[in-house]
């Protein structure tokens, strides 16, 4: 099974938080100082990059919270839905103010004022968000096993990590297209690349933000365990001794550690209570062995029904 971790990737948020931050703020003073539109819309998808990660790690707070009367499985959607927070934010104030400022610097172009600078910051940032994305990929490596990078996004229960994963890689991409409207509109004396770097960096936020947003939303509609965890509870359920059949299972996850485990189980005829009730906790048992992440499990026997007319 690839997932078998139980951090939140906290270490990952906070890395791109930070790092984040200071350079929103060389982004913000480089803008200042040249007028590059690009820089702006760079300032701003750091700034909304920094508002995200710190919805990541609210929403992490409050999954930690127990059961209750009103959510009696707990609160660890919670994190699912401040991770779809973070696709809206980064559409709305990160591609959409892109674009507008891209499409404004084509009507209007205004002349780069100390390029220099702005290639300087750049290329710093570029630095400062590879280190985060190291951060990122190295707590997320262990749990990837043998997928793709972006099967891993597509399937990790943990959005924390796809999160940032999906928005340092973004924002490397971003501060490239940057880097080449800058250094054009330097060399060249025209500041209309500057104006499409910055249209470059809306449209690769919206893709990100759209490709999170879907994801979030079916982890918040509710997905079933993997393929591979779920074939796990099957056997730690066939495998306990008076179960004679698995007759359904049904997985959700409640939360990236929090899996709902519900089944029938076939049982000899012959078993007293008592022996039935001893049987499901032993599965009940297994199936936290090979799963801990399973902290609810309702097994019921699913008796066949006797033929009429049979002694």
């Amino acid at each position: 099974m690839a997932e078998n971790g139980g951090g939140h990737g906290t270490r990952a948020v906070i890395a791109a938080l930070l790092a984040n931050l200071g350079i929103a703020a060389a982004k913000l003073v480089g803008f200042l100082l040249t007028g590059a539109s690009s820089m702006l819309a760079e300032a701003f998808h750091s700034v909304a990059d920094s508002g995200n990660q710190a919805m990541l790690i609210a929403g992490g707070r409050v999954a930690e919270r127990g059961p209750d009367r009103q959510h009696p499985f707990g609160h660890g959607r919670v994190r699912y839905f401040a991770a779809f927070l973070v696709a809206v934010v980064l559409f709305t104030l990160g591609s959409l103010f892109s674009l507008y400022e891209g499409f404004e610097k084509l009507r209007h172009p205004h002349e780069l004022e100390s390029a220099g600078v702005a290639i300087a910051i750049l290329a710093v940032a570029l630095v400062l968000e590879g280190l985060s994305l190291r951060t990122a990929v190295r707590e997320a490596d262990p749990l990837r096993g043998q997928q793709s990078w972006w099967s891993f996004i597509r399937t990790t229960k943990k959005p924390e990590l796809a999160v940032v994963l999906l928005e340092d890689t973004a924002a490397e991409f971003g501060l490239t297209f940057a880097l080449a409207g800058v250094g054009l509109a330097a060399v060249t004396g025209d500041p209309v690349w500057d104006a499409l770097g910055t249209l470059a960096i809306g449209a690769l936020l919206a893709v990100v933000a759209v490709v999170l947003g879907i994801e979030m939303y079916s982890l918040l509609v509710g997905e079933a365990a993997s393929p591979e965890e779920q074939a796990a509870i099957r056997q730690a359920i066939l495998s306990t001794g008076g179960v004679a059949g698995l007759v359904q299972l049904r997985t959700l996850h409640l939360g990236p550690d929090d899996v709902l485990v519900v089944g029938g189980l076939q049982l000899d005829r012959e078993q007293s209570a008592d022996d039935a009730a001893r049987v499901i906790d032993q599965a009940e048992e297994r199936v936290r062995e090979v799963l801990p992440k399973a902290r609810i499990i309702y097994l019921e026997p699913d008796l066949p029904a006797a033929v009429p007319g049979a002694r």
